[in-house]
């Protein structure tokens, strides 16, 4: 197959993260130029110098900013204006994890979860689906989880933001796929991050592999005739 990817410029957000970092490190095997954001500068940075010992030949541009705030999505933008990196792919990766009981969660909880879950998917995609329309070609990949599709105990916040990005998803494939854009939901079960410590209710080594996960991610990006796989379900073997 064609290596599409080659000289495409992609963002990553949560890029630091256990899925993006690996993403990041597959898209850099194929020639795919980065534009990185994550919370923290010292390990975007270092993410850099491993990603450019993968391949010293892309471009690789990062901002460490906290998209929780609005300012801050503008200043990405203008950031990425002025490095002159316009985004054919978008990886959503950015996440929050909350399990809180109903009684427990607060509405700081909910519209935290909600802003950069859902919130921040959704502005990046009107963004940078505008330029991808002029061109004719783009990616969009919404990371989501099991939790798009089912429901867990103290899990009320996080189940609503991705059952909500996998409806995002579906609309933005209806509505963009005319323009060339295809809009890729994948929702991997419970993954070995730090983000999936956090669920102790349930065994860790059987947790999906990240750089798994990010093969597959990469995979999709990688066709570009009449097929599509706009929506995918990754789970694992055992349940434990």
């Amino acid at each position: 197959m064609t290596n599409i990817l080659k000289n495409k410029n992609c963002l990553i957000t949560g890029a630091t993260g256990g899925i993006g970092k690996e993403i990041a490190n597959e898209l850099a095997k194929h020639s795919c130029n980065l534009f990185l954001t994550s919370t923290n500068n010292a390990k975007l940075l270092k993410l850099k110098n491993q990603l450019k010992k993968i391949n010293k030949s892309i471009k690789i541009e990062f901002l460490a900013t906290d998209l929780l705030i609005q300012e801050n999505i503008q200043n990405l933008f203008n950031n990425i204006k002025e490095k002159k990196f316009p985004i054919d792919i978008v990886v959503n990766s950015a996440g929050i994890f909350i399990i809180k009981s109903i009684q427990q969660s607060t509405i700081d909880d909910y519209d935290k979860c909600m802003n950069l879950n859902v919130k921040l998917p959704f502005i990046l995609s009107k963004e940078f689906s505008k330029n991808m329309s002029k061109k004719k070609w783009g990616r969009i990949v919404m990371v989501g989880s099991s939790s798009s599709y089912s429901g867990f105990e103290n899990g009320s916040i996080y189940c609503a933001t991705k059952h909500s990005i996998l409806g995002l998803s579906r609309a933005l494939n209806a509505e963009l796929k005319k323009k060339n854009i295809r809009v890729i939901s994948v929702s991997p079960s419970s993954t070995q991050t730090d983000m999936g410590k956090i669920s102790t209710d349930q065994d860790f080594k059987t947790f999906l592999n990240p750089k798994e996960v990010a093969k597959y991610i990469v995979h999709v990006l990688s066709f570009d005739n009449e097929m599509i796989i706009d929506e995918s379900r990754l789970n694992r073997i055992i349940m434990k």
